[in-house]
């Protein structure tokens, strides 16, 4: 589609993809600019010709106006539509520069608006008493926005008052942009150039906005430069700029800047005030808070004001007395609450303050509200490289990506970091980097001068209530990741944490989302936990046991609940726990939510010496980590519950870690290490007298000795494990056990016995529900049909694990399925469904299935 604009705010233009288009003569003109004066909407014939010919028509005249409405469809297609009874012309999005101008001039943005205009509005057409409506609002818009501009050109304003020598408010500007520029005495003659228009014209005086310019000319009243510099190397938030800057200069303005410490909120409210001190000609104030009336004295005196009353609400009335008269900027950095800011905020009149805060202020009505939080990985990265150097950090970019982790994106301490870079030229980015990674010297690290992180996460903390700074330091035992609120009611001993966990997030201190689960969690940043650790040095090691060991019974208690109502029979064992939860939410979900805050607990656990929950939490996420493919968590969880299980010297416990280490030594192809840990398992199993186990180990035994190709021995294994599963009456295994002979039978070519087996099995799944195993029988039976079936039998079970959530299966049927249709020729499906499963393969460490797919991807290129 053709970029079309139409421009009336001046003399009348179209333009197509740039270019300007013949519109013909001066009839067909002053059609097309009655119908863009009205866009998308129906103009009557007879307003046409009242505007063509007005006064005297002749009588071709509607015929005439067809044919120049013809003329406009040649010249720009069918934007020009005959509707019942008159023309309309179509403009759609920003073609139209009157529409773009109203639109700008809405929400405030003025140099753009002002921008617009090339003179005055069909300023080559013979004004028609139709357009007059139009052309006025226009006009009058046009001056408003003016008005509104913070830094006019003084020639501008010069044209204008030649056009509109009544408008006072120009008067105005002209008086103040020229006191602004130095040109003194001829700003006193323009007021008095003014004085006399008004006097002439209206027999008015001017009015108190004129008169106070003059006075401040005449009373040699200087603008006060009270912001710090702007520092040269100020980098992104380019949002947060416009936003604030618009609402700054829309009076009455307040705007709230509100963030974590070290989010930069100050060096952000110096740059915007930078930004909008034009807007703002009789100064800029800028006062770190402290005591209201102290502050109020301090300012009434940069203003010029002698006599600074006693009381704080008499200096608080003239204060706004004086702002009232003026237009001023007035920045209040880091404010504690809103009684603070209150006394210091503009009643009336030009006057904007924008206010830096650590904690949200809602009780500031009106007030612009923004929060500063850390700066993106892009504008962390670009801050650096201004601080330190770009050859430094181009030389080496994957340590400068670990610094800017270590600080979090917080530009405070991406600072600290970048000026000890400065500091020692000599040192690769390398060893900061290794220093950093230390979270225990972190924020030592992260101190140079008057500049440290420690410093400013200090000043909030000092601010918290006895509770919420207790909460907080606890907060850090949880680790790097998101928690949900009852873990802080448990460290705390209290039934409910909500007051706490308000305040450190009005605070900044903690981070809220909300998970899949619909339940709030919240998040320290990793510098505010480090902070929160040291802090944590005046507990003792009893105390902080016995809050760790209160998270751990409730995570304990959910996990049991949790994996009771996995939608999977788990093919092993949970130990015993007398507690569940009674929580009702979706199993997998919760697993999802909560497992890298039960990492993160478990090594806290092991920290800690609480040995219990050590192996307990890690045997009851098992079936969670199976399901899902989680190995590398898996293999995490599991060597701290080895170790835990041992030094609590729980045999059948340790029977079940070992079983569930063996199961993913299998998953990652080390069938030996499988055996081993499997076979002790079995050993311990046995000597606890759980048949289950035995029946559940023999069954791993089983797999084992068929993935290194020996199936007598699978079979004697499987069968085993079969009659235990018959006599302690578990279907659900027994299924298993009838779908891993009918498999050892499926590898020895024994094609019908492991038909039967395996129909038995599905037979038997699907009468007791288990969903899970009947998926599996149907992948196995595939292999005894026929393409077609075969293929339905999979896309089945596919189906089935995906419903299931067992991502693992998934990726494994894929792979099955990709392999029939590369023997099928379908090799455009076969591709995405190998690759698919290839990427599951690799996620989850499952290297020997990665690379049978890899082998099978090799066919298909050959």
């Amino acid at each position: 589609m053709a970029d079309m604009a139409f421009r009336v705010l001046g003399p009348l233009e179209v333009t197509v993809d740039g270019r300007a288009v013949s519109l013909g003569g001066r009839k067909p003109r002053m059609l097309l600019a009655t119908l863009l004066l009205d866009p998308n909407r129906t103009v009557s014939v007879d307003t046409l010709v009242d505007v063509l010919w007005p006064g005297s028509p002749p009588r071709s005249a509607v015929a005439n106006v067809r044919t120049y409405a013809h003329a406009l469809r040649a010249a720009i297609g069918d934007r020009v539509r005959t509707c019942p009874g008159g023309y309309q012309i179509t403009v759609v999005d920003d073609e139209l520069d009157m529409t773009t101008f109203e639109a700008k001039a809405r929400q405030g943005e003025l140099a753009e608006a002002s921008a617009l205009w090339r003179g005055r509005a069909l300023a080559d057409l013979p004004r028609s008493p139709a357009w007059e409506p139009a052309l006025a609002r226009l006009e009058e818009l046009r001056l408003s926005v003016i008005e509104r501009s913070p830094d006019v050109p003084i020639p501008e304003l010069r044209g204008l008052l030649a056009e509109y020598p009544l408008r006072e408010e120009l008067w105005r500007l002209l008086v103040r942009a020229l006191h602004r520029d130095g040109r003194t005495s001829e700003a006193l003659h323009a007021y008095h150039e003014a004085e006399r228009v008004l006097a002439n014209e209206l027999g008015t005086r001017p009015g108190p906005g004129l008169r106070q310019a003059r006075d401040k000319i005449r009373t040699g009243v200087f603008p006060v430069r009270q912001l710090p510099l702007d520092l040269p190397d100020f980098t992104g938030r380019t949002d947060i700029v416009t936003q604030a800057t618009k609402a700054l200069t829309r009076p009455p303005a307040a705007v709230v800047l509100t963030g974590a410490p070290g989010a930069g909120k100050s060096t952000l409210a110096v740059h915007i005030g930078h930004k909008v001190a034009e807007s703002f000609p009789d100064g800029q104030l800028y006062v770190r808070l402290r005591d209201p009336a102290d502050v109020l004295a301090y300012l009434l005196k940069a203003m010029g004001v002698p006599d600074v009353p006693a009381s704080l609400d008499e200096r608080a009335a003239r204060y706004r007395s004086v702002l009232a008269r003026r237009e001023m900027l007035v920045v209040l950095d880091d404010a504690v609450d809103a009684a603070q800011v209150a006394p210091l905020l503009p009643g009336s009149g030009r006057s904007a303050v924008l206010i830096t805060s650590r904690t949200w202020l809602p009780e500031l009505h009106g007030a612009a509200h923004v929060h500063v939080d850390a700066l993106t990985d892009a504008e962390a990265h670009d801050l650096l490289t201004k601080v330190a150097g770009a050859h430094r950090v181009n030389a080496e970019p994957a340590r400068a990506r670990e610094i800017l982790r270590s600080c979090g994106n917080l530009p405070l301490a991406i600072r600290v970091a970048g000026a000890k870079l400065v500091a020692r030229p000599s040192i690769p980015l390398r060893v900061v980097a290794e220093r950093l990674a230390d979270e225990r010297g972190r924020l030592d690290e992260l101190t140079t001068g008057s500049l440290a992180v420690r410093t400013s996460v200090t000043d909030s903390y000092l601010r918290l209530p006895t509770s919420a700074a207790r909460a907080f330091r606890f907060a850090g035992m949880l680790g790097p990741v998101s928690f949900p609120g009852w873990t802080i009611a448990a460290l705390l001993d209290r039934p409910n944490a909500d007051d706490v966990l308000d305040t450190l997030v009005n605070a900044n201190l903690l981070a809220v989302s909300v998970d899949q689960t619909g339940t709030l969690r919240y998040r320290m940043p990793d510098l505010f936990r480090c902070y929160a650790t040291e802090r944590l040095s005046g507990e003792t090691r009893r105390e902080l046991r016995a809050a760790a060991r209160r998270v751990l019974d409730g995570y304990l208690a959910l996990a049991t609940h949790a994996a009771t109502r996995m939608p999977v029979p788990f093919f092993g064992i949970v130990p015993r726990h007398g507690h569940a939860s009674s929580s009702e939410v979706d199993a997998t979900a919760w697993f999802d939510a909560e497992v890298p805050s039960i990492t993160a607990i478990l090594e806290l656990a092991a920290e800690l010496g609480i040995q219990r929950h050590a192996w307990r939490i890690p045997a009851m996420t098992a079936p969670y980590f199976d399901l899902r493919g989680k190995h590398a968590e898996w293999r995490r969880s599991h060597e701290i519950a080895l170790s835990g299980v041992r030094q609590e010297d729980d045999k059948h416990g340790e029977a079940i870690v070992l079983r569930n280490q063996g199961q993913l030594a299998l998953y990652h192809d080390r069938p030996a290490e499988a055996e081993t840990a499997t076979r002790e398992a079995l050993r311990l199993f046995a000597e606890t007298e759980d048949d289950t186990g035995v029946g559940i180990a023999h069954a791993g035994i089983g797999t084992t000795a068929r993935i290194r190709g020996n199936y007598q021995k699978a079979l004697r294994h499987h069968q085993r494990a079969l009659r235990i599963f018959m006599r302690t009456e578990k279907p659900h295994f027994e299924a298993a056990a009838r779908i891993a002979i009918g498999t050892a039978l499926l590898a020895q070519q024994r094609l019908p016995a492991a038909e039967r087996w395996l129909t038995g099995a599905r037979e038997l799944s699907a009468r007791i529900g288990d969903r899970h195993r009947e998926a599996h029988a149907l992948q196995r039976l595939a292999a005894l049909r026929e393409p077609a079936q075969a293929l339905s039998h999979l896309t089945e079970a596919t189906d089935m694990f995906q419903n299931m959530g067992d991502d693992h299966c998934v990726a494994y049927a894929r792979q099955h399925t990709g392999e029939l249709l590369l023997r099928a020729g379908d090799r455009t499906r076969a591709r995405d469904l190998l690759s698919g499963s290839l990427d599951a393969h690799l996620r989850a460490g499952d290297h020997r299935s990665a690379a049978e797919v890899s082998h099978l991807l090799d066919d298909l290129e050959h």
